[in-house]
């Protein structure tokens, strides 16, 4: 079979607070989400915004420690997942390649390429399906085949998603029983799935599965459950001028409150690492939100990391998928070049203080307005069409 690979991937995170301003830039320069009607404004309003927002985002990595965990967590889940492996009797090697920050994708591919890997499964960390998470780690590696005659010699599968397997379903049942049995009322207390949004524009105007694979997953982890208890399920990390899956995490959390409940138990459904996300979004901001709203205990289910239920379940995956025809990035979601971030009948302004990266792409969306306004006098309206 020759020598085989498995490359992880996933977003990236600033590790130090000085890796903070680098790591918006990048986030900024991402072509491939936020298409500009300009080539050259790209990197100038990637400075400019970086520049503006990163002291306020090292505020949010001070809270949770001082830097992003996503590095060390996603390298433990590829050394485990590369035993586990090895324990059924493959020998395969496991790379880490990062969308935004250390280890680039670039950097994942220059390792596999030395270590002569003839064989590669591409795995992203992401258990449901976007256009903006895995579709755009995706396209990067695209991009690289399309370049590099010696890539192209790799036979290589992708996993475009994974949201219904039964060893994921079961090790997010048994983190949420858990912490179920830490509740004064186990079989009543609602279950909050909370999952990261998308711009609606990507499900109705693209064909995203996110949705889909969301709603998907949340009904099939409540059936793998067979509990009673009542379940919600909300979209956080919404930012800027357009309108997000629905209903949104801070609006769903106070309607709980309104209706007298005093416990909820928040399940971060779209995230298999702690992180910003997790670790300040939810178990800050959220949990303050649910407190000034009246429900006194609030419970939040971990992320899955290496628990070895799931880490079983991906090299499962990996073995299964080498066994099957392969999956080429041609064969996954593209999003469309007209695809438009915001919508045209309203403009307005509200940046949360954390989810870099949704934070980075709409706050984008805002400069690109405002410096099309101080260059040519035209508001942010008038360039909708060119976007």
């Amino acid at each position: 079979m020759g020598r085989v690979g498995v490359l992880l991937l996933n977003l990236g995170g600033p590790e130090q607070l000085q890796d903070v301003r680098p790591f918006l830039y990048n986030l900024f320069s991402d072509p491939e989400i936020i298409r500009l009607p300009f080539v050259w404004m790209q990197k100038p309003l990637a400075w400019m915004i970086s520049t503006l927002r990163y002291q306020k985002s090292q505020e949010n990595y001070k809270a949770i420690g001082g830097g992003s965990p996503l590095r060390r967590i996603t390298e433990e889940q590829a050394l485990a997942l590369q035993a586990s492996l090895q324990d059924k009797g493959q020998d395969i090697r496991v790379y880490v390649g990062m969308r935004y920050w250390n280890p680039f994708t670039e950097e994942a591919i220059a390792k596999i390429k030395r270590d002569q890997i003839e064989q590669l499964v591409i795995l992203p960390l992401y258990p449901q399906f976007s256009i903006s998470t895995s579709g755009s780690s995706f396209r990067v590696l695209e991009k690289l085949w399309e370049q590099d005659p010696s890539l192209q010699k790799i036979d290589y599968t992708v996993i475009p998603s994974w949201y219904n397997r039964p060893g994921y379903l079961q090790a997010m049942v048994e983190l949420i029983e858990q912490e179920i049995e830490h509740c004064e009322q186990p079989e009543q207390v609602p279950i909050f799935f909370s999952a990261h949004g998308v711009p609606v524009s990507y499900v109705e105007e693209v064909g995203d599965p996110y949705r889909d694979e969301i709603e998907g997953c949340t009904a099939a982890i409540m059936q793998t459950l067979n509990r009673p208890n009542p379940h919600v399920l909300a979209y956080q990390s919404r930012v800027g001028p357009v309108e997000w899956l629905k209903p949104y995490t801070d609006e769903a959390i106070p309607e709980l409150a309104e209706q007298g409940v005093k416990e909820i138990v928040v399940v971060p459904i779209s995230f298999v690492s702690e992180h910003i996300e997790t670790l300040e979004e939810i178990d800050m901001e959220y949990r303050e939100l649910a407190e000034e709203c009246g429900i006194e205990k609030f419970h939040r289910v971990p992320a899955l990391n290496t628990h070895p239920v799931f880490i079983n379940d991906l090299a499962e995956m990996v073995i299964e998928a080498l066994d099957s025809p392969n999956i080429k990035f041609s064969d996954v979601v593209h999003p469309g070049k007209q695809t438009k971030m915001y919508p045209q009948e309203r403009w307005e302004w509200g940046l949360t203080t954390t989810a870099e990266v949704w934070n980075g792409r709409l706050a984008m969306l805002g400069m690109i307005g405002l410096l099309l306004e101080i260059i040519t006098g035209q508001g942010p309206l008038h360039f909708i069409g060119l976007l």
